[in-house]
């Protein structure tokens, strides 16, 4: 099933609720959905971009969570942490730190790369393969520390 399927049965389900948390998100995510294949040359996205997009919206979110926060508006950043729930429900399983670092050392090896200067090569190989199982955060911090 397709994000934009899975994103309408779980709207339905979310109506009939009466869960104005998840209604939101999940219109959220139907918008960003419509305006980038309507943005897009074709009608069907990626299953990368379909991911791209979440990660964007859970970004978003988290952002404004922490600008709430530091204007000691919890209210605000409560709804914000509630709608990351929702869309983290759409996104890949994320690695753990221990598999992410066995991941990257395959690469580093893959690649050859011997220190930072070869920092780049490695993250766009990681990025690429890792995209939605861990952040971009995580990737440089692990490659930093491996190549460091």
């Amino acid at each position: 099933m397709s994000l934009q399927q899975e994103v309408m049965t779980k709207l339905k389900e979310a109506m009939k609720a009466k869960d104005k948390v998840a209604l939101e998100s999940l219109r959220a995510i139907k918008s960003a959905l419509l305006i980038a294949q309507k943005s897009g040359d074709t009608k069907e996205l990626k299953v990368e971009d379909e991911i791209k997009l979440v990660q964007k919206l859970v970004k978003q979110c988290k952002d404004s969570a922490t600008l709430y926060l530091e204007q000691d508006r919890k209210d605000l950043a409560a709804l914000e942490l509630a709608q990351i729930e929702i869309f983290i429900q759409f996104l890949p399983e994320k690695m753990s730190e221990n598999n992410l670092k066995e991941f990257i050392e395959k690469i580093i090896l893959q690649v050859e790369a011997t220190s930072m200067k070869d920092m780049g090569k490695v993250m766009g190989i990681a990025s690429k393969k890792l995209a939605g199982k861990a952040d971009g955060k995580s990737i440089s911090k692990v490659v930093k520390d491996l190549l460091g």
